[in-house]
């Protein structure tokens, strides 16, 4: 066997672990898979054999991410609305192993929102250690700071993750309960029913994608105006809108299976609906995997 082919099997070996961080990093499959293939030619190009070639890999997959976020984050004056992360959707129950391996460990949309809210050093540093188990001084030099330095800003960012995501409902059949009450009573035109599925507090949040301000809003919160909302805009889609997993939970995809126009995701606390995020951004939707 040739020294690139060994190289290549012992990277796809990686893949799928590089892939995992990579969208907690990002929210991004298609980002993801950019990032996973540049750690990949890099690897190609390095003149010296690699020791530690898992460390190695997350390491430079930590740095493209980190970059890549600093772009974002300078591109985002430009976003209209909410910016939410690109879901991973299957019709039936039973996401593919690619799929189970990105969003394990309850990566759900509503962790991905959450970490969008945090810095770039912040979020790697919580990513890789509290997620991957990388120790800090193999963190430290990616973000130019000291160990000392880096579990400190791990530490920031986890106090922010664990005040802003609520304790999650886990069954997904009683996820599928409130769910389905909340399409029956967006099909009914039910105000009332609405509201009784909904957290007083929750959020309706719209990802219409870069540059297109039709159907994007800043984001809704409260029972009420989230309900009016809902049965103003997306009362004549409900028709249209069948059971899903969104990043692992009970969600909706409105349209067809293999060309959705929308996908809603879900956050579901107490047996209530506490986040709602509406994607209809076209570069997220056409990455769907429909099975059944």
């Amino acid at each position: 066997m040739s020294d690139s082919k060994w190289l290549a099997e012992r990277f796809e070996e990686q893949r799928p672990h590089l892939r995992a961080i990579a969208y907690r990093m990002l929210g991004s499959v298609a980002e993801s898979d950019d990032a996973v293939q540049e750690a990949w030619l890099r690897l190609s190009r390095a003149d010296q054999a690699v020791e530690n070639l898992g460390g190695w890999l997350t390491t430079v997959v930590g740095r493209v991410c980190l970059d890549m976020l600093r772009a974002r984050r300078a591109r985002r004056e430009d976003y209209v609305g909410s910016w939410l992360p690109e879901p991973i959707v299957t019709i039936d129950d039973s996401p593919n192993p690619e799929q189970e391996a990105l969003i394990a460990d309850s990566v759900g949309l509503a962790l991905l929102v959450v970490l969008e809210t945090l810095t770039p050093s912040e979020r790697l540093a919580f990513v890789l250690h509290d997620m991957f188990a990388v120790p800090f001084d193999e963190i430290a030099p990616i973000i130019n700071r000291t160990p000392t330095a880096t579990r400190q800003i791990a530490s920031r960012a986890r106090r922010a993750v664990r005040g802003a995501t609520p304790k999650l409902d886990a069954d997904l059949a009683e996820q599928r309960q409130v769910v389905d009450a909340f399409l029956a009573a967006s099909r009914a035109g039910d105000f009332e029913a609405l509201v009784a599925v909904l957290d007083p507090e929750v959020v309706f949040r719209v990802d219409a994608g870069l540059g297109t301000g039709r159907g994007a809003r800043p984001p809704i919160e409260g029972a009420p105006a989230v309900a009016r909302q809902i049965l103003a805009r997306g009362s004549r889609l409900a028709p249209f809108a069948q059971p899903a997993l969104v990043n692992g939970a009970a969600g909706l995809v409105v349209g067809q299976p293999d060309q959705p126009f929308a996908v809603v995701g879900f956050t579901i606390s107490g047996g209530r609906i506490v986040d709602i995020d509406l994607i209809t951004d076209p570069d997220k939707l056409p990455r769907f995997v429909v099975e059944g």
